[in-house]
């Protein structure tokens, strides 16, 4: 615990408050290893709001925008929390998680016969197999592995599955490229739409690192 407070005190990080609930509320999130590498103050924060009404986040932006980082922080500070750890963050209302999964990055096991896309698939299944409501899940690019439509259709059935509250009904954020996924916050309860801001100057385009909500038309 004295660790703890002498890495808050120089990391500027706040005590969390621990609730049963369902929610996570985080305000002016960070990563807590990024922002290490990163010139003092110059790391973008941002907000996170999961509750029953936005329960699956359907995130979409181009590659290097920070959707993985973003992704990656919420999970951290949910973890150090729980652990008794002050977050990187403004101010926290973290509801206790059972289990933390992730499905990021891509791997494959040639020695064992296994490509990206069954090692993809074999984690994604224990997700579903083991996830309850009370879980907090990770999911970066599902079914990229594979074809465009075979790729989209599984990517849709796992979002269908991870919103249904008498399947699943987990905490979920779900980076994706496949923007027919935004159809789904028209078509499912908890579902919402986010997207990284981007600005264009010029010729060039700037990522803001912002997580920004999106409504899908």
């Amino acid at each position: 615990m004295v660790l703890f407070g002498v890495v808050a005190e120089d990391m500027e990080y706040s005590f969390p408050e621990m609730t049963t609930n369902y929610e996570i509320e985080i305000k002016n999130g960070r990563h807590p290893v990024i922002e290490k590498m990163l010139p003092a103050g110059s790391f973008v924060q941002n907000d996170t709001h999961l509750s029953k009404e936005s329960r699956l986040g359907i995130i979409t932006g181009p590659n290097m925008a920070g959707k993985s980082t973003y992704m990656r922080q919420v999970a951290l500070i949910t973890l150090m929390a729980q652990i008794g750890s002050f977050v990187p963050a403004e101010s926290a209302k973290i509801g206790v998680v059972d289990k933390i999964f992730t499905r990021v990055g891509a791997s494959d096991d040639l020695s064992m016969g296994q490509s990206t896309f069954m090692v993809e698939m074999i984690e994604v299944a224990n997700i579903l197999k083991n996830a309850t409501e009370k879980s907090l899940i990770i999911l970066d690019e599902i079914g990229r592995g594979t074809s465009t439509y075979d790729g989209l259709s599984i990517a849709w059935a796992v979002a269908e599955y991870m919103q249904d509250d008498e399947k699943c009904g987990a905490k979920t954020l779900f980076a994706t490229h496949y923007h027919e996924l935004t159809e789904l916050e028209n078509k499912l309860e908890g579902v919402k739409n986010y997207s990284v801001a981007v600005k264009e100057k010029g010729e060039d385009i700037i990522f803001l690192r912002k997580i920004v909500p999106v409504r899908n038309r």
